[in-house]
């Protein structure tokens, strides 16, 4: 059917049957300020081409977008600079390998497989536009909120939470990549990538950036991101969601979780329960019900 004609009744029951899930994951803890959220908060929202919206829960809440940042990084140069170079930059291949992986990052040369993962954001996050960090943090920023409507910022305690646990690993990323010619400057590189992962709202937020790639203008740029977010978006896992659910969808380890629905609409879920590979285990279990009852797939 691809639509999404949802009654509050379905809904309210789809969301009391995937908070269930929670049990079986963990808030990610190697990040202070994102250790502090409660596994228990789960929250939805639903923007439709058609202009209905469905929203459901913890809504309220304030994560960061983590990973979940990365497909739109990746369409912003896109956008910027074209097709061309910066698929010369990143690859668009799946990886088997965990998302911080610096063993296949060696074994590919030193060229990021993809823009979901570790190597291929940092790399991508080394071509953005500005001259520091900051400057290019808010400008992917405010170009985000322009595009989509969204009330996105920076979250400056998150950032300096992050900083404050800094990663060896993809401090070790950075350094090959540099080494490899891949990055111009590895510490801006990395401190925007760290910088963007903190860029935050609410579940609503990030449902209108999901709202963008379902219904956006240039077609080719956003269908390269969908294509790429189903093949690569939920790292290890992304073939068998592929075939489970058949929606182009990006985690990140704070909990948030997109899903996309084109030409038709964006679901948004947070929370902040995790699996072993890094996504939300409720939200999963949401969309998956959502896909499989509605007709979702692409496919």
């Amino acid at each position: 059917m691809r639509s999404l004609d949802i009654t509050t009744t379905d809904l309210a029951a789809w969301v009391e049957q995937a908070k269930i899930q929670i049990v079986y994951g963990k808030v990610c803890d190697r990040i202070p300020q994102l250790a502090v959220a409660n596994p228990a908060w789960f929250a939805i929202h639903i923007f439709c081409v058609s202009g209905k919206t469905y929203s459901l829960g913890d809504t309220d809440c304030v994560f960061p977008l983590m990973s979940v940042i990365k497909p739109f990084s990746f369409l912003y140069l896109l956008e910027k600079i074209g097709v061309d170079t910066v698929l010369q930059w990143v690859g668009v291949e799946p990886s088997d390998a965990a998302f911080n992986s610096l063993d296949q990052l060696i074994a590919d040369d030193g060229h990021p497989r993809n823009p979901m993962i570790n190597s291929g954001a940092i790399t991508l996050a080394d071509k953005l536009p500005g001259k520091t960090a900051s400057d290019r943090t808010y400008n992917l920023c405010q170009w985000l909120n322009q595009l989509t409507g969204s009330q996105l910022y920076l979250d400056e305690v998150m950032l300096a939470s992050v900083r404050a646990s800094p990663s060896s690993v993809n401090q070790a990323i950075a350094n090959y990549l540099a080494e490899n010619n891949r990055l111009e400057n590895p510490e801006i590189a990395l401190d925007t990538y760290e910088q963007i992962c903190c860029i935050s709202g609410r579940v609503e937020d990030l449902a209108l950036l999901g709202k963008s790639l379902a219904t956006g203008n240039n077609l080719h740029h956003y269908q390269i991101v969908n294509a790429v977010m189903l093949a690569c978006g939920l790292y290890q896992d992304s073939a068998k969601f592929a075939i489970k659910i058949g929606l182009p969808m990006k985690s990140g380890i704070s909990g948030g979780l997109l899903a996309i629905v084109p030409k038709v609409g964006a679901i948004a879920c947070y929370s902040p329960a995790l699996d072993s590979i890094g996504n939300s285990v409720a939200a999963i279990a949401f969309i998956e019900s959502l896909a499989t009852k509605l007709e979702l797939s692409i496919f």
